[in-house]
């Protein structure tokens, strides 16, 4: 596993060029004013780093697959057929009494819908999932179902928030921040950490981590990484110069300091990635290299599935590229008035691509090295909401881990007769986070770093590893 490299490369005795040079010395000589500084006390802080994983690994790269507004559970993958036998009644008191979380309770009294999708079992496990996910369901035997996911906000953000940094606040660093900074990236030209189609940026950010480890947002996936190309008129050689002084100019005022800026070391490390990333960047985002029947694949031959389908191949394509954690957003998912029309739709555009990027990952052998996230906030509730669509329920919802030493066909964990709340080997975000940090090999207690007295971790508000979820 390749650890975080140093600052500056010997480039030995022989004569070099001038794009070397500046290649080879963080772009400038004013990291070499600034060198001394940095090398007492580097951003990412070494007692922090994991020089080694504690255990053996069994992912190299981390895709989240992040659901935005809430899919519904009881809508794909943990079918309640209670739930269609009491359609159009109210929660029984048998059902009710398992609440725990007060929105839970007031949604209790709404009439029960059954789910409008239909189920089936797939595989040779025979799990059933419905036929809003049903590309996605095909490879059910490579899916762990982890039924029992629990947090205690109904707010999207918040929710978005505890899932992707384990506290409702979002002022902590994101899961993929963290481990940026503990594994760093296989390739010193791509960031560690992307971002395909945003959201709201503490899902992303590093917190209270130096901020060379927040993710690099990518809107639009066609687009590759913004403003990587030279303006009209720059020449390669006139940019170099303009990042030279920049760079010297940056370096004098960090020793003007007199102590490590973590803003302004992220943004001169930020201009040696963007040099290095503006050769290798579009190779990588060159989607024309492959082949029709892969962007048939990936859905990229249909408008409907074509911007998620990008999102999925070029994840492929990073993952091939040593990039560590790669975050995918798909919004839609909210669905109060139309559950019927909003899943279908949210569920339409992904689950294609979803399952194209899981095919193409296991016949390159890259699925056994890379891990599957998949989920949103929340679930969503078995009572009917407005007119057919259903409201937030985070007592008990689905999210589901693939690839990389993960025993699919299994289910872990179970809500009740009609899937209101968790009722069985309860988990919480911080589980699902210690267990994502253990396939990379990770202790989350050893992932540390030292803020304002305290030795933090990811998972600062407890966390167990799933350990069944392997294989």
């Amino acid at each position: 596993m390749m650890q975080h490299q140093s600052l500056f490369r010997d480039l030995g005795n022989r004569p070099t060029s001038r794009r070397e040079m500046l290649q080879s010395s963080m772009l400038g000589f004013g990291w070499l004013a600034a060198g001394d500084l940095l090398g007492k006390t580097t951003s990412a802080q070494a007692a922090g780093i994991l020089q080694q994983p504690v255990h053996q690994p069994t992912a190299k790269s981390i895709v989240f697959l992040f659901m935005a507004g809430g899919p519904s559970h009881i809508d794909t993958y943990d079918p309640k057929p209670q739930l269609t036998r009491l359609d159009g009644q109210t929660t029984p008191e048998s059902i009710r009494r398992n609440f725990q979380a007060s929105a839970v309770q007031g949604n209790g009294t709404r009439k029960l819908m059954a789910s409008p999708f239909s189920f089936q079992q797939y595989g040779e496990s025979g799990l059933f999932a419905s036929n809003l996910v049903k590309h996605t369901a095909a490879h059910i035997d490579d899916l762990c179902l982890f039924r029992s996911l629990q947090h205690d906000t109904v707010i999207h953000v918040p929710g978005e928030y505890v899932m992707t940094t384990g506290t409702i606040g979002g002022d902590r660093p994101s899961l993929g921040a963290w481990v940026n900074y503990g594994l760093g990236s296989e390739n010193d030209n791509l960031p560690g950490f992307i971002v395909l189609g945003g959201g709201p940026r503490p899902t992303y950010a590093p917190g209270f981590l130096p901020s060379e480890f927040q993710g690099t947002v990518i809107q639009k996936a066609a687009d590759g990484i913004p403003n990587l190309n030279l303006p009209d008129g720059i020449s390669f050689d006139k940019r170099q110069d303009q990042i030279q002084l920049i760079d010297q100019l940056n370096a004098r005022h960090l020793q003007r300091l007199g102590k490590v800026d973590s803003e302004l070391e992220a943004r001169l490390r930020s201009y040696e990635l963007a040099f290095r990333m503006q050769m290798a960047a579009p190779e990588a985002f060159d989607l024309s290299q492959e082949t029709a029947a892969t962007e048939q694949l990936y859905g990229m031959d249909d408008e409907k599935t074509r911007e998620v389908g990008t999102q999925c191949l070029l994840t492929r394509r990073l993952i091939e590229r040593g990039v560590r954690f790669i975050q995918v957003r798909v919004e839609g998912w909210d669905s109060h008035d139309d559950l019927l029309g909003g899943h279908n739709a949210a569920s339409g555009k992904s689950d294609k691509p979803i399952a194209g990027l899981i095919s193409d990952l296991k016949q390159r052998g890259l699925l056994d090295s890379t891990l599957l996230v998949w989920g949103g906030e929340f679930g969503r509730t078995p009572g009917v909401e407005k007119k057919g669509g259903r409201d937030h329920s985070p007592g008990g919802f689905t999210m589901w881990l693939s690839g990389a030493g993960i025993r699919g066909g299994q289910t872990i964990g179970e809500t009740d007769e009609v899937g209101y709340t968790a009722i069985d080997r309860v988990l919480r975000p911080a589980d699902f986070h210690a267990t994502i940090l253990h396939a990379l090999g990770v202790n989350q207690h050893d992932l540390h770093f030292q803020h304002r007295g305290r030795k933090e971790i990811p998972t600062f508000n407890g966390g167990e590893v799933v350990h069944e979820a392997f294989a």
